[in-house]
């Protein structure tokens, strides 16, 4: 198995449709430009970033026309275009910033694999060790299992996150969601919901907290957000849920600061 060659402070940054997204489900430019800024200047003082971004299905639903939204066929034309949308936008605003970015679609199999596993490593390394930042995503447009089928390994990128920040050994990952952390009760239900600030263990306690899906704009609710959790802090990865519409608090998270919720590793 590869190893880093480097000893940056590595950090996976994932980002839901919830954020990418406005409430008309119309690309979030603002959302697009703040990410590229500050993930383009957190590289340039010296860290490894991979973005994991969410979003192609819901953009490509608004760009094309569709018979049938719920149909297999649609959802994954529906990400085929939509993956092209998001990688142009990326592109665009990571460049206005001077930074280069790669794309990586990846498939469950890429990762159950061992000897694709292993050249995914080995990739991911070559981009970071010159300064480029890749862009993940689950390759909807082929891949039926992520989309609805109850095979799902990555659960809205969720999951996937946790298994890139595996994978590529980081030493954070930060899951940006439509809310500010994980709270003892969903705060969009009850006012007197409480933010819990830390997590040093995931038990069942925590999953019957969790609640269940997540925006009407994304499939992803707080449970799988818990689930990469467990994933990331078994490998003692530290993971930070908190709201992706203040993306300029990866500024505070990269320097120590306690934001969102934090689940030890």
């Amino acid at each position: 198995m590869c190893e880093r060659k480097n000893k940056r402070y590595r950090i996976v940054v994932k980002v839901g449709t919830s954020t990418l997204t406005n409430e008309n489900g119309k690309s979030d430019l603002r959302s697009f430009d703040k990410i590229a800024y500050a993930l383009s200047d957190i590289s340039n003082r010296g860290y490894d970033v991979i973005l994991v971004t969410s979003g192609a299905i819901a953009v490509g639903k608004n760009k094309i026309t569709i018979e049938n939204p719920t149909a297999m066929a649609s959802k994954q034309a529906a990400a085929a275009v939509g993956q092209c949308s998001i990688m142009y936008l990326y592109d665009k605003f990571f460049s206005d910033y001077d930074k280069t970015i790669a794309q990586i679609l990846l498939n469950a199999e890429d990762i159950q694999q061992e000897e694709k596993k292993e050249n995914l490593m080995n990739t991911f390394n070559a981009l970071l060790e010159t300064g480029v930042i890749p862009v993940v995503n689950e390759n909807d447009s082929v891949s039926y299992t992520e989309i609805e089928s109850h095979e799902r390994l990555f659960g809205d990128n969720d999951m996937l996150s946790a298994v890139v920040a595996v994978l590529c050994k980081a030493d954070k990952l930060i899951i940006f969601s439509d809310i500010d952390g994980f709270y003892d009760k969903d705060p969009r239900l009850y006012a007197d919901a409480k933010r819990i600030e830390k997590v040093d263990k995931i038990d069942d306690r925590i999953y019957s907290l969790a609640g269940g899906a997540g925006s009407r704009r994304g499939t992803g609710g707080m449970r799988t957000k818990i689930q990469a959790a467990s994933l990331a802090a078994a490998q003692g990865i530290d993971t930070i849920i908190t709201n992706g519409k203040r993306i300029t608090e990866l500024y505070e998270i990269v320097g120590g600061k306690n934001i969102g919720t934090v689940f030890t590793g």
